[in-house]
């Protein structure tokens, strides 16, 4: 058995997904927030994702569909 490394102070999903790190997936959310809002304040305490969560978002708008294969919504 293998082990991932764990992403600390890693905040671009690009990097976590090349690396194969632990990734707690967030994609179906990202797939409901694309779809069904308009305007979203995002606020949680420092150190909880919020970087990351919008660099994946960034990855999604940009098209790189790879970097989702594996996730729960591969092609959003």
């Amino acid at each position: 058995m293998t082990r991932r490394q764990v992403p600390i102070v890693i905040q671009d999903f690009r990097t976590i997904r090349k690396q194969e790190c632990y990734y707690v997936d967030k994609t179906s959310h990202i797939r409901r927030l694309v779809s069904q809002g308009r305007y979203y304040f995002i606020s949680r305490p420092g150190r909880f994702g919020k970087s990351l969560l919008v660099d994946t978002l960034r990855e999604l708008f940009e098209g790189n569909e790879t970097l989702f294969r594996g996730t729960d919504s591969p092609c959003l």
